[in-house]
């Protein structure tokens, strides 16, 4: 009988709470289909609905729908409890022809009330139009069979149907505005892995990257292009911030691709043909130059500018404006909004000279998205009166070019008038005409009057007087000595420093160290893309220290056969560069990394600096 009337009192309660929530009545679909493929709509309700009206579907073949689901949960938190109620109706649609088609809305009675969904519109392309090739999924992860064919086998993958894009949110930006830059995969074929993946450098930038997988964007989406439905994946995406202006070039890259193909093998027996055949095949994919114009900033640019681009807001406020002497006082100013915020330097507050002011505390807040950085920046300054009296904090400015309107705007701080009460043992400050910010104050008491000077001395005169002692010449000859001393090390400097090289080579291997630390300590965090990246600066920069190679000559090839002209034989070399490759293949390849991978992949980048440094000597 007792659990008959809880089953019953739950369920009230959910009916109770179903009907406090709002109405929500939705259709999904996906907005680009095939002909011949079929697609699901699905209308959600989150109430008990009735009478169902669904839009004509002519334009498409109904093959089952409309299918019904439900689902309920309940839920105890801190003594409160949430109920939700689901009610779906999917229909799945078969398209027989091309164009774009759309659904009028949908249409349920809840309650009495008639509630409608959003149209949806549905693009349907000719499946004709992608090849011969089948569309796949997603990217198998995991390590390389190493069975990948060579460009002369039978299967060959066509460049129109793998390559990839440079993408750029806008051509035309000023000095200091974000645009973003997205390099995206473009596939119909099966994808199996990446190596050798080396993406442009960014000189005249500062660059902030986009951390896909915390975006959750790093993933597999069907997206059309130029008439045929690709897979697409986002490999790298950054923003980047122009230092100066005029036509700036972004370099080129590469990537190897390993891509399975089916085979047009003659079939050896009767078995064969039930069965497709593949191979992997390896192939090189280009990753496009691009440009970019940079506009310069108008001038003369007005006082206080401090590079701040963007679109801003601010905020400022006070702790309070009534307070006793040695009490402190805050002052908090908030600028937020969308641009380069990292950039942004704090305000200038000015306190009375009276204030003891100590060193602001700067939080800033920044999310980094394809849209630019956004977010805010909070300063909090703290002062301390020492004495009483009238003051004034006045206001403070914040300069900055309005990408949007194309002009520099001016936001301002309020003035503050401040009371500040004399404690006991002060005497109180009296405000007077004067200078603009001054304020005379009347002489306090210290508690005594001018000290005494002491008369009395035991000073005797020696046996010696110092003059022309050892002492006294000692005072001459020891500052010129420390003068000789210091001036033949500097100048001794001064050399090592001119001769860069021999400065790189004797640092090389301190370097390489240092940053083998930072990759061990990301290595024991769990951070596998954090010790792959410090792991390749380490190698690249020690070989480019040690042998004196620029970065714009900082390629594979180029250090092979540098290694071997440095008499190192060509094992080492060969291991070398294998090392670097795994470290690429693991950054760029998610899921395949595990702690006794990066454990050997570590130990080989160490034994690796200790052979090249007895090599090189």
């Amino acid at each position: 009988m007792h659990q008959k009337a809880l089953v019953l009192l739950t369920l009230w309660l959910t009916a109770l709470t179903a009907w406090a929530e709002d109405v929500v009545f939705t259709a999904s679909a996906p907005q680009l289909v095939t002909v011949g493929h079929q697609f699901r709509v699905d209308y959600t309700l989150n109430h008990e609905g009735r009478d169902l009206q669904v839009p004509s579907m002519e334009d498409f073949e109904v093959l089952m729908g409309p299918s019904t689901s439900r689902s309920s949960s309940v839920q105890w938190i801190n003594g409160k409890m949430s109920s939700s109620t689901q009610l779906r109706y999917t229909f799945v649609l078969l398209p027989s022809k091309t164009g774009t088609f759309t659904l009028a809305p949908a249409t349920i009675q809840v309650d009495g009330k008639k509630y409608s969904t959003q149209p949806l519109t549905i693009k349907v392309i000719d499946e004709g139009q992608q090849g011969a090739a089948a569309t796949q999924g997603g990217m198998q992860t995991g390590s390389t069979t190493g069975n990948a064919a060579s460009s002369s086998s039978q299967a060959s993958a066509k460049a129109d149907q793998v390559f990839v894009r440079t993408q750029l949110s806008k051509s035309q930006v000023y000095e200091q505005e974000a645009v973003c830059v997205t390099y995206k995969l473009y596939t119909r074929y099966d994808i199996r892995d990446f190596s050798n993946v080396k993406f442009p450098e960014y000189q005249g930038f500062y660059v902030q990257e986009i951390d896909l997988d915390a975006n959750q964007q790093r993933q597999w989406l069907q997206e059309e292009y130029n008439g045929v439905l690709y897979s697409t994946l986002v490999l790298k995406q950054c923003l980047l911030f122009p230092q100066h202006s005029g036509k700036v070039d972004l370099e080129s890259g590469k990537l190897d691709a390993i891509i399975r193909l089916r085979t047009n093998n003659r079939s050896r027996s009767v078995f064969d043909n039930f069965f497709d055949s593949y191979q992997e095949v390896r192939k090189t994919l280009t990753i496009p130059a691009a440009r970019l114009e940079v506009k310069a900033l108008p001038k003369p640019a007005p006082q206080g500018f401090s590079d701040a681009v963007g679109q801003f807001t601010m905020k400022s406020e006070i702790s309070k404006t009534d307070l006793e002497v040695n009490d402190a006082v805050t002052v908090k100013v908030s600028i937020s909004g969308n641009g380069n915020l990292k950039l942004v330097k704090p305000l200038d507050i000015h306190f009375p000279d009276d204030f003891e002011i100590y060193d602001p505390k700067v939080e800033t807040n920044v999310k980094t998205g394809a849209s630019g950085l956004s977010g805010s920046k909070t300063t909090e300054y703290v002062a301390i009166p020492r004495f009483g009296g009238q003051f004034e904090i006045p206001a403070a400015q914040f300069v900055y070019f309005d990408t949007r309107e194309g002009r520099y705007k001016v936001l301002s701080t309020p003035a503050y008038s401040l009371q500040v009460n004399g404690s006991a043992g002060e005497t109180k400050v009296v405000a007077a005409s004067g200078p603009a910010g001054t304020v005379k104050q009347s002489v306090r008491n210290l508690g005594s009057d001018i000290r005494y000077i002491h008369v009395e001395n035991d000073l005797e005169y020696g046996k010696r007087p110092f003059f022309r002692s050892w002492g006294y010449w000692s005072l001459y000859v020891l500052p010129a000595l420390a003068f000789i001393i210091v001036l033949i090390v500097l100048r001794r400097q001064a050399r090592e420093n001119a001769d860069m090289a021999t400065r790189k080579n004797k640092r090389a291997n301190k370097l390489a160290k240092k940053r083998l630390r930072m990759a061990e300590a990301c290595m024991k965090n769990s951070d596998a893309k954090g010790f792959y990246e410090e792991s390749m600066h380490a190698l690249w920069g020690y070989v480019a220290d040690k042998l004196n190679i620029p970065a714009t000559s900082l390629t594979k090839d180029n250090v092979r056969e540098i290694l071997l002209r440095h008499q190192s034989d060509e094992a080492l070399a060969d291991d070398f560069l294998d090392t670097l490759s795994e470290c690429e293949f693991a950054r760029f390849a998610p899921g395949a990394d595990s702690g006794q991978s990066m454990q050997t992949l570590f130990d080989r980048a160490v034994n690796l600096i200790t052979q090249m440094e007895e090599k090189l000597k």
